[in-house]
């Protein structure tokens, strides 16, 4: 195993992807990520399970990146009362795709998550993780992950008492002390 490999991992993971019908009539569809597939090949849209008018996708495939760096953002993902991976989708620009969407991530970390649900204009959906998936990112957090102890900061001890603050540049000539009420400035009479 490189150095690199230690460092990071890949692994090709397929997302899928349900539509269901819109209760208004404003949203024909709704498209919400429901699961992934670990190791799937490439995919675009591909029809996997029909049940009436719900239909589940396979919608893309993408790589998922382990860097170890991110160790703990994998650990807070992995300890969710339903251990999760995100599934990013962002507009097809292109017209491509059934949904107008299309997979541009699928991420262990919750911090990305959180990075690409802060944009608002991507869905980020969590997805529960298949325990093989589970197992492989939980054995990168183990080869990787050091606990850092908790640190009490100490205070610093200088003395901010000796010097007097507050009256601003002394180098600017000031009439009153410069934290003065706004209303208390005389203003000139224009006559």
């Amino acid at each position: 195993m490189s150095l690199i490999e230690k460092w990071n991992r890949e692994l090709q993971v397929g997302a899928v992807v349900r539509r269901t019908p819109g209760v208004t009539r404003w949203a024909k569809d709704i498209w919400t990520p429901v699961a992934v597939i670990p190791g799937a090949p490439q995919a675009f849209w591909k029809e996997l399970v029909r049940d009436g008018e719900v239909v589940d996708y396979h919608a893309g495939t993408v790589t998922m990146d382990l860097h170890r760096a991110d160790v703990e953002a994998y650990l807070v993902s992995l300890n969710m009362i339903v251990p999760s991976v995100w599934i990013v989708m962002d507009r097809d620009e292109t017209r491509q795709s059934p949904s107008g969407w299309f997979v541009s991530g699928i991420t262990a970390s919750a911090y990305e998550a959180q990075d690409a649900l802060d944009s608002g204009e991507s869905i980020v959906e969590p997805v529960p993780i298949p325990e093989s998936m589970a197992a492989w990112i939980k054995e990168f957090i183990d080869m990787h992950y050091v606990e850092e102890p908790f640190k009490k900061r100490q205070r610093n001890k200088t003395r901010v008492d000796i010097v007097e603050d507050g009256k601003g540049d002394p180098r600017i000539r000031q009439r009153a002390d410069v934290y003065r009420a706004p209303t208390k400035i005389k203003k000139p009479d224009i006559h």
